[in-house]
């Protein structure tokens, strides 16, 4: 019997919801030495880990590991005996394809067209040893067929590194589009110039037994970064085990539902000097029906892809806390803080592990939730791990013993042999550009702008209104009065036995039907200390249009505030400003009485083509207004006309043209 990889969306399961918690670390030489012993001791980082995985109910399947290193010139040159040129001058991957002889070969078929459309020249493809009595029974089931491919090129390498992502995210493309009937067993765990990545659903051990090339003493590299999954309430699957192509995640994005569609609504907007006109060919960026560690790692790929360092992404997509209370230069305040306004946190405990075959290192979220600990040897060895032990050494070696700081990056160049401090990495990236200078002059204070008219915040007929949008008496008086009277948490009670919305036969507002979605991994509390450390309730509102893959001042042309909550007169603020770089349109939000739930799809149907229509003639700011609402005009649920008119915008690829 063959089976497929992830059940389909069924009752209270969805394979987009896909997290887990793991180990990880690696072992590098600091002076970029590359040998067998790397790759042995990344293995023995893995086993020491093994309590950090977990095991199937066969108590043999595992939930997957990985190495990810630089590619073995020696051993594909000597041992292998392939003519691939010069190191650096061909690329090489990992390929999972179907067990299903006919399908693997159509798989093959559309990466090798690929390759030849892209003009580089294919070398051959190799059937890699393993050993497939090694992973457990359920495993075995999806076990695919392992190749790795061969390519060359005469092309400067990073050049060559942008033709092979190229040509893995066209062929990954056309097979999730095809008809096949096994394509979600298609998988390339990398496809580079630089490094290779070995894994699958595997516990430690079984990873180290499976792949044969790992017992030759010619088979040798700088760097072995590694992963131990947990995919917690989860499936297992080959292909979401890591390391993925740059990172390796202990931790959770518990924000990647957003995360995931700012990125797709930004594709629209995006143009590249790299890649030119062949930029459409990489998306979409994110790989859809991935875990929320493969989101991001899709992301961080495709910023070092289209120009920015990985340390620069990183600090793009996890920010160090840039508040008052962080001691942190003011240069670098302003780097975060310009960065913020383009790109939303990938928000959650995190500890990340990166490398491009050049660069190894790791960082924390600000938070610091997943630590993890380093040593450097007087042997110039570099060993990191999320906890202490994955390696031991006579403590006369040992150098200088760390941990990952909470927003802080470890690096290290194995190419000029040195460990650069997070102060220098930081202070490089905060002198790019003069983004204390944009945000001076670009961007505007909520609490600048000079009040026009003062907008009271009582309202005519208030009973009528709280009728007309289902307020009840408990909702006003025992929890929205507490809360802006007295700047307190309402009471409540444990024992609150009111049934569920979408249970319940009386009539409901729609919020009452939405539930927040809580993290799957069981954190730390955040403590009040730590709250005000690293937490903010800051928020701009304005026109994101500007291309996400080039700096420019024009990204910070915003209105910052900070809190969340807007009241009627900084309403009045925004609609009053008269500047051609802040202009608003206000779109009713009601429908005609007596159609019925006809008028409420036409009502929405009108928002939408307004919307849309607003964005066209370069419209900053949209406004859901249901003022007009009498006896004829109901008002449309604004949690239901604002949701329709954000993805709307982002479908049309018009999302970030407002906010």
């Amino acid at each position: 019997m063959i089976y497929t990889r992830l059940p389909e969306a069924q009752g209270l399961y969805n394979p987009q919801n896909e997290h887990d918690n793991c180990g990880i670390g690696f072992v590098a030489h600091i002076k970029g030495k590359p040998s067998h012993d790397i790759v042995l001791r990344g293995l023995d980082v893995l086993l020491n880990m093994d309590h950090r995985g977990a095991t199937s109910a066969d108590n043999t399947t595992g939930d997957g590991a990985g190495l990810l290193m630089q590619i073995p010139h020696q051993f594909i040159t000597e041992v292998l005996k392939l003519d691939v040129g010069e190191k650096g001058n061909y690329g090489t991957g990992i390929i999972f394809l179907p067990k299903d002889e006919t399908e693997a070969a159509l798989c093959i078929d559309v990466l090798s067209k690929h390759i030849r459309e892209e003009g580089l020249t294919l070398v051959g493809y190799r059937d890699v040893p393993v050993d497939s009595s090694a992973p457990g029974e359920i495993a075995k089931t999806t076990e695919p067929t392992v190749k790795q491919v061969f390519i060359r090129a005469n092309l400067e390498r990073e050049a060559l590194e942008r033709k092979l992502f190229m040509v893995r995210k066209l062929a990954e493309k056309e097979i999730r589009d095809s008809d096949l009937k096994f394509k979600d067993w298609f998988y390339q765990p990398s496809l580079s110039a630089k490094i290779i990545v070995y894994k699958g659903m595997f516990t430690p051990s079984q990873l180290r037994d499976y792949y044969l090339d790992f017992k030759h003493e010619k088979f040798k590299s700088a760097i072995a970064l590694v992963h131990s999954r947990f995919s917690t309430n989860t499936f297992p699957t080959w292909n979401l085990a890591q390391p993925f192509r740059m990172i390796a995640h202990n931790g959770e994005i518990n924000t990647v539902r957003g995360n995931r569609l700012w990125m797709q609504a930004r594709e629209g907007l995006m143009k590249s000097d790299i890649f030119g006109d062949d930029l459409k060919k990489l998306l979409p960026i994110i790989e859809p029906g991935k875990s929320d560690s493969a989101s991001f790692d899709n992301v961080l790929e495709f910023l070092n892809m289209t120009g920015r360092t990985i340390p620069h992404a990183l600090c793009m997509m996890i920010p160090e806390s840039f508040n008052q209370k962080n001691p942190i230069p003011e240069s670098l305040k302003a780097f975060y803080e310009y960065h913020s306004t383009i790109m939303e946190p990938w928000d959650g405990p995190a500890s990340m592990v990166f490398s491009d075959g050049r660069y190894i290192g790791g960082t924390l979220d600000r938070n610091g939730l997943r630590p993890s600990r380093y040593i450097i040897t007087k042997s110039d060895l570099i060993v990191m791990g999320s906890e202490v032990g994955v390696q031991t050494f006579e403590p006369e070696e040992i150098k200088m013993k760390g941990r990952l700081r909470p927003g802080k990056i470890l690096l290290v160049d194995t190419q000029l042999g040195i460990i650069i401090p997070d102060e220098e990495v930081k202070d490089q990236l905060s002198r790019q550009h003069p983004y204390e200078m944009w945000l001076k002059e670009n961007r505007l204070m909520m609490d600048d702008i000079k009040v026009k008219t003062r907008v009271p915040s009582s309202i005519e007929n208030f009973e009528t209104y709280s009728k007309v949008f289902g307020y009840s008496k408990e909702d006003m008086y025992e929890i929205i009065l507490p809360m802006s009277d007295l700047s307190v948490e309402p009471t409540s009670s444990m024992g609150n036995d009111a049934p569920l919305a979408v249970f319940s036969d009386k009539p409901k507002r729609l919020f009452n039907y939405f539930k927040q979605m809580f993290a799957q991994v069981t954190n730390p509390p955040i403590d009040s200390i730590r709250e005000g450390l690293v937490m903010a309730l800051t928020n701009y509102i304005g026109s994101l249009s500007s291309n996400l893959l080039k700096d420019s001042p024009e990204h910070c042309r915003l209105v910052k505030f900070d809190s969340p909550i807007l009241t009627n007169t900084n309403l009045g603020k925004i609609k009053d400003l008269k500047d051609d770089l802040f202009t608003h349109k206000t779109i009713p939000m009601v429908f005609p009485v007596k159609e019925g739930h006809k008028g409420l799809e036409s009502g929405l149907e009108e928002i939408l083509a307004e919307a849309e229509k607003a964005v066209d003639e370069k419209k900053n700011y949209i406004i859901l207004s249901d003022r007009n609402i009498s006896e004829d005009y109901a008002p449309i649920p604004s949690l239901l006309a604002v949701a329709a008119v954000h993805h709307h915008l982002i479908k049309t690829k018009k999302g970030c043209r407002w906010v």
